[in-house]
This record gives structure tokens, C-alpha cells and sequence, in this order.
């Protein structure tokens, strides 16, 4: 386990943090106290995935891409559109 100073530590954190990853332990001292280690953390453990796991989660009523008709296109009404106000409109000359 190797101590450094505080100077040494700010002046050379980058050089020092690339030892922890190796492995390293690195004690800081200020003065002859030593006050603070630097030590590699464990990387966080990534959640095992399990297909179909939120399959049970979809809400009701909501679309599935496997759901009859879901490719079909929308209507005006699904969409949200209503009349449209040009081709709907009376003509000037009426």
C-alpha cells in the first residue's frame, strides 16, 4: 500500500486513480496522519435480464404490436383529425 501526500495527491490524481483501478491501495496523509484511502469499488452489478419480465406489466387495453390490427391504418377519429376546413368548407360562389 503506497501513502502519498495531499500535494502529491492533487498533483497527480489522474496517475493515482489509474493505479487504484489496477488494484492499487494509495493512503493520503497530510503531514505523517494519514487521513484518507483511495481504494477501487466494486463496479455495480448489472441486473440479470429475464426475458418477457414485463410482459405481465402492459397495462389494460394497451396496444401490442402482436395485437390483430395494430398495423392497420388509423382513422381520422384515432388520429385525432376532424373536418377539414378547406375541402370542407362552402364553396365562394354559393
Amino acid at each position: 500500500m503506497a501513502t502519498v501526500t495531499v500535494h502529491e495527491a492533487k498533483t497527480h490524481l489522474s496517475k493515482l486513480l489509474a493505479r487504484v483501478e489496477a488494484g492499487e491501495e494509495i493512503v493520503i496523509a497530510r503531514g505523517s496522519t494519514e487521513v484518507a484511502k483511495l481504494v477501487r469499488i466494486a463496479p455495480p452489478e448489472k441486473p440479470r435480464r429475464v426475458p418477457g419480465r414485463l410482459a405481465h406489466e402492459r397495462p389494460p387495453g394497451s396496444a401490442s404490436i402482436t395485437d390483430a390490427g395494430f398495423w392497420d391504418p388509423l382513422t381520422d377519429e384515432e388520429m385525432g383529425l376532424g373536418p377539414d376546413p378547406l375541402l370542407d368548407a362552402p364553396s365562394p360562389r354559393s
